[in-house]
């Protein structure tokens, strides 16, 4: 239990939002995002574009980005039936008893193989212990339910197949954010990616990663700023709801990481030499922030579960590139406690004020 926010209520972080912010689909120009610039010193806001970033970055910098990969992770099948009960011929339902269908979000692999994942599924009700599972027009990949979770997740293990990835990024769809209201198409396997991904394994993108181009980045090391690179593969957490009232009852989700010998080394020589670090989103203020409780930054791997709120001390990073959370979302709560609770309200009711678009798709803010 951490002392420091005993008495701090989810609600604490709710603000309002109208519907019409939340941004739908991506800017044609990922460069061509607002930036709100908050200097957290000082309390000061000014409208940005994110072209202007990398002029915002020090000559000594080091930028620790996320290379996760997203993977085509929701897909659509049939289930058996193996626990239900016999219909009537007679009945409307006994089209749909034997193929009945499912929709499976892979949130976690859980082995070193790909066989086993932790997964969300709908209809929740009708999909037990012991169903079977059937994906694509021949059955290309089957899979069985072995157990399930405190929150209604499910843990499926699937038949061996020669090319497990393979065949999931061919019957598989883009895990689209709830907030999203449309399907997915084809265009959103490149624009709901960064243009460094690299490790497949993330059923969320990193968001704060998607507004850099091939040229932004150009610009950023012709600076002279250099760019590490980590992995956290974002999963299950992403997508639930906070549901206690008090943030010290908050438990993460554990998410897979790596920290590269490369990358160990040049934040390693950063930190040595008192240079600023600068994150690009959430997911490495994380990473790093697991890392250096677990004895220093060097190459390393394992599950991060930290859960960064208001009173947490920063040992790391000094500055942060992030898109706009969730009301009550432990995101948010962690770009409170970096920049402040009434700071970041502030800001937050400024990017209302002002129109800017909201979550995935939308505009960022640069916390420094």
């Amino acid at each position: 239990m951490n002392p420091y926010n005993r008495r701090v209520l989810v609600s604490d972080f709710d603000y309002h939002l109208p519907e019409e912010l939340i941004a739908q689909e991506p800017l044609a120009d990922r460069a061509a995002s607002r930036m709100l610039h908050l200097d957290r010193c000082a309390g000061k806001l000014r409208d940005c574009e994110f072209r202007q970033f990398p002029e915002m970055l020090r000559t000594d910098d080091l930028l620790v980005v996320n290379n996760t990969r997203v993977f085509p992770a929701r897909l659509f099948g049939r289930r058996k039936g193996v626990r239900s009960q016999p219909v009537s011929p007679k009945n409307p339902a006994a089209r749909d008893f034997l193929h009945g269908r499912v929709e499976v979000l892979l949130t976690k692999q859980l082995e070193a193989d790909p066989q086993t994942w932790e997964a969300l599924v709908r209809p929740g009700r009708k999909i037990g212990v012991g169903e079977r599972l059937y994906f694509g027009d021949h059955d290309e990949l089957c899979a069985e339910v072995v157990s399930r979770g405190t929150f209604g997740e499910r843990t499926v293990k699937f038949d061996s197949a020669p090319d497990f990835f393979g065949t999931v990024g061919r019957l598989g769809h883009v895990p689209l954010p709830p907030y999203i209201a449309r399907d997915d198409r084809h265009e959103d396997r490149e624009r709901y990616q960064t243009v460094y991904a690299q490790q497949a394994g993330s059923v969320a993108a990193p968001t704060a990663g998607l507004h850099f181009t091939p040229e932004v980045l150009e610009r950023v090391r012709t600076r002279g700023v250099e760019i590490a690179e980590i992995t956290l593969h974002v999963g299950l957490g992403t997508f639930q709801p906070v549901r206690v009232e008090r943030v010290e009852e908050v438990k993460l989700h554990s998410e897979r990481y790596e920290i590269s010998e490369r990358a160990a080394e040049l934040i390693g020589s950063a930190l040595k030499a008192e240079r600023r670090i600068v994150a690009v989103g959430t997911t490495p203020v994380r990473t790093v922030g697991v890392a250096i409780s677990h004895g220093g930054i060097r190459e390393q791997s394992g599950e991060a579960d930290i859960f960064i709120s208001p009173g947490f001390h920063f040992r790391v990073v000094g500055a942060m590139l992030t898109n706009f959370h969730l009301p009550q979302s432990t995101l948010l709560m962690l770009v409170s406690a970096f920049a402040g609770v009434d700071v970041r309200q502030r800001a937050y009711e400024h990017a209302v004020r002002e129109r800017y678009r909201f979550y995935s798709y939308g505009d960022c803010m640069f916390v420094e």
